[in-house]
């Protein structure tokens, strides 16, 4: 029986992963559940020595295979090279970029471990899909040990045009890394592009119109697959949880007032301190909405707490937190509500479903699953209004229905949130319906499906 082998750098048991909204462990349990087989990855511990053999587990039905990383594995291949070089070169910010030979030589190090410790569980008809940029060597390495299963990889994050690309230090062996795959999959056409574009001036490889690739000496499918949601599920959880104690006493709290939310990992991609100052620029120059007491709900879980950028990020926008509410407070209202901890799926549902406006304005975002689990989770009678910056994977299947804007023009920002409070009740329903269709069409079902056809009709050639 063919199963299904799912890689990720970390692995999130069923019944564990309750605080987070969408993203990939829903989408890797779906899977899995589907088409049986392993989810292999880091357990998320650390250990003196690294594991001699994978922890295997089962719940609910599920295999899950975990491996230890030593201290030093953590901070070269996760914290280093992974998420202070890849990270900002592929959200297009190469200057905050701090590179490090010996954290390259650890990631390269602990993808050669994956792959070994993984080797010895695959069976003969398995095909193996390997998630996000932590990694991109994974397949090369299971290719040196004698591999020869399809593997597929799915890009979480945007891919970055070429000269973005070259900025990063072993740029080409990673993308060399990306053709040991059969299949290399992306969230856009835009990101889509910048790969072909890298490939055929990089590395002088060949892109067929069928989105067959040659590049490396191998023969590969790159091709976009929007990653999406389970949306009668997403909806039937708001319905729900509107009803919650905690969502119940969000609204007591509001007193009627309109809700803007926002809900994003603390992190420089999701810009947070842009969207505080679009903000503060809405309640100068509509006053009508401080009268109304617009106010902004707005969760930001810390992320990476150990990285002095980050560090220092988080003092900032709460300073700039602190200023906004010192300047437009009154006795019975504060404008921004922020919050670094981290909420139940069920109550962020909740709090979406009663929400006013959903502020999803990333500086640069591979999909943000945030905007679209919004969409499902609004009342159909009353639904809200999606903002949506341009920079997110989510606006090439939502630009026509949601208001778009460039997350760095904070008047234009401004204006789309008093376009959001202001539309009228047959516009908002008109808009979301429109934007649900386009979600049940790209659900997490049809994402997963497409995906795993291509994989399973690997090997691929060329005519």
């Amino acid at each position: 029986m063919t199963r299904l082998v799912v890689v990720s750098n970390r692995v999130e048991e069923a019944g564990k992963n309750q605080t987070s909204v969408g993203g990939l462990a829903v989408s890797i349990q779906a899977a899995l559940e589907t088409y049986g087989g392993i989810w292999f990855g880091w357990s998320g511990k650390y250990a003196a020595k690294v594991s001699v053999r994978p922890n295997v587990t089962s719940t609910n039905g599920l295999t899950y295979a975990t491996l230890d990383l030593s201290p030093q594995d953590y901070e070269e291949y996760y914290s280093g090279y992974a998420n202070r070089v890849i990270w900002p070169v592929f959200h297009y910010r190469p200057d905050l970029m701090t590179f490090r030979r010996k954290d390259y030589d650890g990631y390269r190090r602990v993808n050669a471990y994956f792959a070994k410790k993984l080797a010895p569980l695959l069976e003969g008809d398995d095909f193996i899909w390997v998630h996000d940029y932590h990694l991109i060597p994974l397949a090369h390495e299971l290719r040196q040990k004698g591999v020869n299963h399809p593997i597929g990889f799915f890009l979480h994050i945007p891919f970055p045009v070429p000269e973005v690309l070259t900025a990063l230090p072993g740029h080409h062996e990673l993308v060399e890394s990306l053709c040991a795959y059969d299949v290399v999959g992306f969230q856009t056409e835009m990101d889509l592009y910048a790969f072909h574009n890298y490939i055929t001036r990089e590395i002088q490889g060949q892109v067929m119109s069928n989105g067959i690739v040659k590049a490396n000496g191998r023969t590969f499918f790159a091709g976009v697959f929007p990653i999406g949601i389970d949306v009668e599920n997403a909806a039937a959880v708001a319905e729900d949880s509107k009803k919650s104690t905690t969502t119940v006493k969000m609204q007591e709290s509001l007193h009627g007032r309109p809700m803007i939310i926002g809900v994003d990992r603390l992190d420089y991609s999701k810009g947070i301190m842009e969207r505080f100052l679009a903000f503060e620029h809405f309640l100068q120059v509509c006053p009508e909405f401080q009268e109304q007491c617009a106010t902004l709900i707005q969760i930001a879980p810390l992320s990476r707490s150990d990285v002095q950028e980050y560090k220092e990020m988080r003092d900032e926008i709460s300073t700039a937190a602190g200023r906004i509410n010192g300047r437009f407070s009154e006795f019975n209202w504060v404008p921004i509500r922020y919050m670094n901890h981290r909420f139940k799926r069920r109550t962020l549902m909740g709090f979406f479903r009663t929400s006013h406006v959903g502020f999803v304005t990333p500086l640069r975002d591979g999909m943000n699953l945030v905007a679209k689990e919004y969409i499902a989770a609004q009342d159909p009678e009353d639904p809200g209004v999606l903002v949506l910056s341009h920079f997110a994977g989510a606006v090439h299947e939502l630009d026509d229905h949601s208001l778009v804007v460039n997350p760095y023009n904070i008047e234009e920002v401004a204006d789309a949130l008093k376009q959001a409070l202001v539309m009228p009740l047959d516009e908002r329903q008109a808009r979301w319906t429109e934007m649900m269709k386009t979600l049940r069409r790209n659900d997490i079902t049809t994402w997963r499906e497409k995906f795993v056809a291509a994989l399973r009709e690997a090997p691929y050639s060329v005519n």
